[in-house]
């Protein structure tokens, strides 16, 4: 199975849309409390991304009524947060699930370029915007230069055992993703033998290489690979 984005979010772009093309399980965004969570709970959460070697001394925020704020100070440059479903791309089916929740850490240069994106879906996402309406409104924001272009070395972990990714594959596997330009055509992925898998996002104006990991964040071991 191939991969897109949810910031996404690490989402089965293959099934999403076949899912997407039958019927749209969430048409809409469901009400806001739905998708809020206790706050300690989602700093926890957040957390779960990466090893905590990075995700303890990386900075959280979390979604509160009014968008995302952080609620944790860090020293290493990384920043967590829990993605919900409208990280996704347009032909993500669980795009309004209030189940979807996805456990992400930013190294740096991610947290300064990948996640205004995101923020940017969230605030449209909380003032009643459409699924269209959202992902249009980002991709003009990417075209006219308001929001930054991806910068070299952007890069995320997604290695939660409690992740969430979509009402099909759940937790899915332990992965870090690789961000770069649209341009960006491979890097030995999505070829036989290849752990390296992509998804290109022209709605975002980038292409993510997700490679999987043998191990969760926690360092349990995590299962068989299934594509």
């Amino acid at each position: 199975m191939k991969l897109t984005t949810i910031a996404l979010l690490a989402l089965l772009q293959a099934a999403s849309m076949k899912a997407f093309a039958q019927s749209d399980p969430y048409p809409a965004m469901a009400p806001l409390s739905q998708y809020l969570m206790p706050e300690a709970d989602e700093i926890a959460l957040a957390r779960t991304a990466a090893p905590p070697a990075i995700s303890a001394d990386a900075d959280v925020m979390v979604l509160r009524k009014d968008g995302y704020a952080t609620a944790a100070q860090g020293t290493n440059g990384f920043m967590c947060l829990v993605e919900r479903g409208w990280a996704g791309d347009s032909s993500f089916a669980d795009f309004w699930n209030a189940r979807q929740r996805a456990p992400i850490c930013f190294n740096p240069a991610a947290t300064a370029t990948w996640v205004p994106i995101y923020l940017m879906k969230t605030r449209l996402a909380l003032a009643g915007k459409s699924k269209k309406e959202i992902v249009q409104a980002a991709s003009a924001a990417l075209d006219d230069k308001r929001l930054p272009a991806i910068a070299p070395g952007a890069m995320c972990f997604m290695m939660s055992k409690q992740q969430y990714l979509n009402d099909e594959d759940k937790a899915w596997r332990p992965h870090t993703m690789f961000f770069v330009p649209s341009e960006a055509k491979s890097w030995g992925a999505n070829v036989p033998g290849s752990p390296v898998m992509a998804a290109d996002d022209p709605e975002e104006h980038v292409t993510i290489f997700m490679i999987p990991a043998d191990h969760w964040s926690d360092g349990s071991a995590a299962p068989g690979m299934h594509r």
